[in-house]
């Protein structure tokens, strides 16, 4: 009789990545490097505090306590924060429940590292920046070819609420112009959603494509100068020197941290100012459940003060403290 031999914690990982997560579940590219990462810095965590190479590690090396120190040395070393911290350890969490179907012998260790807490963190309301403000960070002027796209890549940010991912993501086929202008945007777990675009947006894509006739179907629609797509970093350092720019006239953007997720939530808060329903507006930015876009309603200060307007005032005279005739006496003695 044969015995089937245990498999080893680089099987095991080599295994989740390509036919668990890449063949049997087909994740997303975003997805699958994001795990990547994960066990990258999860294992030169090992080999700082184990001593261990990476492919000497084994799944009892996995411990609970092993897990935690990981985490603390994200937060305390690297700086994580919680959110970043919660989403690794969601990654190990998969492989682990993906390993405990294939290695039994280790299950005990398997179940005591699933045990390792998410750690709650303090939810602080969303940042936003004022319509105004917005589009005099889009307005800033430019009339190099780097000016003319970045102003076309935040038009089509603040018009969307695009993600950054999905921003940088649209080729030039995702863009119909016609009688009905609207863009595609490829979203989070490969959804797909299309938003109508402003008349303003449609004529500056036109006069974009015109300027760059090189530009083919398949191109990204806002290009480096050697034709490659944007990068995350690149769409940042561009808004970081827009606001800069615009914060000339507008003291008010000196003081706010404007990232391109920051944008997205000015797109959300803009349409809930304009009266637009919560639920329409989670369909827009493609969130996966209504309930998520009630941040937005949490931070909205204005519609607060209007709801509060409705509500009939409290008639409260106003009493004059009177203190007891004890206290008094008190004082006078002292």
């Amino acid at each position: 009789m044969s015995h089937q031999t245990a498999p080893t914690f680089a099987g095991l990982v080599q295994e989740f990545f390509t036919d668990y997560m890449v063949q049997q579940r087909a994740l997303s590219p975003r997805t699958v490097a994001s795990y990547r990462d994960t066990f990258v810095l999860l294992l030169r965590f090992a080999e700082d505090k184990l001593r261990l190479p990476a492919h000497g590690m084994t799944m009892t090396d996995l411990s609970a306590r092993f897990l935690a120190d990981f985490l603390d040395h994200l937060e305390a070393q690297r700086h994580n924060c919680v959110r970043s911290r919660n989403v690794r350890l969601a990654a190990v969490r998969a492989f682990l429940k993906f390993a405990a179907r294939r290695d039994p012998a280790n299950l005990g260790v398997i179940e005591n590292a699933l045990a390792v807490p998410m750690k709650r963190f303090e939810r602080r309301m969303v940042g936003f920046v004022p319509h105004e403000q917005m589009l005099a960070v889009i307005d800033v002027a430019s009339d190099t070819w780097i000016g003319q796209r970045d102003r076309l890549m935040l038009t089509l940010m603040f018009n969307t609420g695009a993600r950054v991912s999905e921003i940088i993501g649209v080729h030039v086929a995702d863009v119909v112009l016609g009688p009905s202008n609207s863009i595609r945007l490829h979203g989070k777990g490969r959804k797909q959603r299309s938003l109508p675009l402003w008349k303003s947006s449609a004529r500056a894509v036109r006069d974009w494509l015109h300027l760059n006739p090189q530009l083919g179907q398949e191109s990204p629609l806002l290009p480096t100068r050697d034709g490659r797509a944007m990068t995350r970093a690149n769409v940042a350092q561009r808004l970081k020197l827009a606001v800069k720019v615009a914060s000339v006239k507008h003291a008010q953007l000196k003081t706010m941290s404007v990232s391109p997720h920051i944008v997205r939530h000015s797109t959300a808060m803009s349409l809930l100012q304009s009266g637009v329903d919560p639920c329409e507006i989670a369909l827009w930015l493609g969130h996966e459940s209504p309930s998520t876009t009630h941040m937005y309603v949490e931070a909205d200060l204005a519609m607060k003060e209007r709801a509060l307007a409705r509500l009939k005032q409290p008639e409260i005279k106003q009493a004059r403290y009177r203190a007891p005739k004890a206290l008094l006496a008190f004082l006078q003695g002292l």
